[in-house]
């Protein structure tokens, strides 16, 4: 698949898979700027590029392991839904959940994104088929 992609900074990195598209579903992409992320305050990290993106499609946006697990660097909203009609840079919201500052560099890898279709829906209004499931919600399934 192909998708069209805009270098809005000359240091924009294009995402890229670690390992290929055999074995990695994500890409990594890169900040063009440099950031100090402050503990419990998020904030909007560049990347530099911007997509088109074809109708059906979505780019989700997703926080890194090792960044979450070695920096307690994630991201609030994930996964971040990148819709087709949105032509803007792309922007990562990182958060830092750790206790001390994490300083991005520009041409960090600061989030991965996933190309993922979608089906758009109409909604019909009515009664719904039973189930075994029933109204059973939260923790109805045992523990």
């Amino acid at each position: 698949m192909l998708i069209r992609i805009k270098r809005l900074h000359p240091e924009a990195h294009l995402p890229e898979y670690a390992h290929g598209p055999m074995e990695d579903a994500g890409m990594d992409i890169r900040s063009v700027e440099s950031a100090i992320l402050k503990p419990g305050v998020a904030r909007t990290v560049a990347t530099g590029l911007a997509l088109e993106i074809p109708t059906g499609y979505e780019v989700q946006i997703r926080p890194r392991s090792g960044l979450a697990l070695k920096h307690a660097i994630t991201l609030p909203n994930a996964p971040a839904t990148i819709d087709p009609g949105y032509r803007g840079e792309l922007k990562v919201i990182l958060l830092n959940l750790g206790n001390a500052p994490y300083e991005i560099h520009a041409g960090d890898r600061i989030a991965q994104i996933v190309v993922a279709r979608y089906e758009a829906v109409e909604w019909e209004e009515g009664e719904l088929a039973e189930s075994v499931r029933g109204h059973g919600g939260f923790g109805s399934s045992g523990r």
